[in-house]
């Protein structure tokens, strides 16, 4: 069974930088499609990037160039590089799993991060 771990939500600045974690449990990490998911209050939650296990990334266009998704398999986790934060980008973060094989998913707890001056 898997578990995930978020971590490194906080309050930031405009224009700043926060780096997100996401540690896995579990000894099937490598073939585990990874995502990050954000939800704003009274907004649906909405996918932010995905790193699938052979490494192929999808960003939503509100976070292009902006937003780094990495995988480090000898540690289970996956990172999330927030760049030039907007207070748009002001959500709970998830961290999502999928098995390859058998589509199984998991749901972190989430980490607040929220942009503000």
């Amino acid at each position: 069974q898997v578990q995930l771990v978020e971590s490194g939500g906080g309050l930031v600045q405009p224009g700043e930088s926060l780096r997100l974690s996401c540690a896995a449990s579990g000894s099937v990490f490598r073939i585990l499609d990874i995502g990050w998911y954000r939800q704003a209050p009274g907004k649906q939650r909405e996918s932010v990037a995905v790193i699938t296990v052979g490494r192929n990334i999808d960003y939503a266009d509100s976070v292009k160039g902006r937003f780094t998704i990495s995988r480090d398999n000898a540690k289970s986790t996956v990172y999330l590089e927030m760049n030039s934060l907007k207070p748009e980008d002001t959500a709970v973060y998830y961290c999502n799993s999928r098995h390859r094989y058998t589509g199984t998913q998991t749901w972190g707890q989430g980490t607040q991060v929220t942009v503000s001056s």
